[in-house]
């Protein structure tokens, strides 16, 4: 990284498979660069103190909450967006089931929740309904009740295992 003035950073990395190099302030957020500097609205800021699980982007393969990462810390890093797992088609199936399953009412909790699922499901493993709620407990929802939810994940890795639903 190299300084660009008091405030400013040189960063570059990759943000849906595209890389990207700008100078960014020390202190904003990743979510807040990838919104206001990239238009990447997929991600939301919610509590911006990372209890609400809104702000939710995959760095070098894992999800983290982009309101406590800053953008600087990306430096070099391959960053996912909702926007980029919904182009790949990686998320596809959760995304209609979600749908399918009405999981998604307001849907400002749901591109975080989507890229909690994926990690979830990526594992391999086929989760119960307990392992789906801890993984989900990092996010909030004030409309659906998680119920809708849970069954929609449960459904997906239920189906990528040929097991009837």
């Amino acid at each position: 990284m190299n300084a660009t003035s008091k405030s400013s950073v040189n960063v570059g990395f990759v943000v849906n498979g595209s890389a990207i190099s700008d100078a960014v302030e020390a202190r904003i957020t990743l979510v807040d660069f990838l919104r206001q500097r990239l238009g990447l609205t997929g991600s939301h800021v919610g509590c911006e103190h990372g209890v609400c699980g809104a702000c939710h982007v995959r760095v070098d393969g894992n999800v983290l909450r982009g309101c406590l990462f800053l953008a600087v810390q990306a430096d070099g890093a391959e960053v996912q967006t909702i926007e980029g797992l919904s182009a790949s088609g990686e998320i596809s199936d959760l995304q209609e089931a979600f749908v399918r399953r009405n999981a998604m009412q307001c849907g400002f909790c749901t591109p975080g929740m989507l890229m909690i699922a994926a990690e979830l499901l990526a594992r391999r493993e086929l989760p119960s309904r307990e392992a789906i709620r801890d993984a989900l407990s990092g996010n909030y929802c004030r409309c659906t009740g998680y119920q809708s939810i849970v069954d929609a994940i449960e459904e997906v890795a239920r189906a990528r295992r040929g097991l009837a639903a």
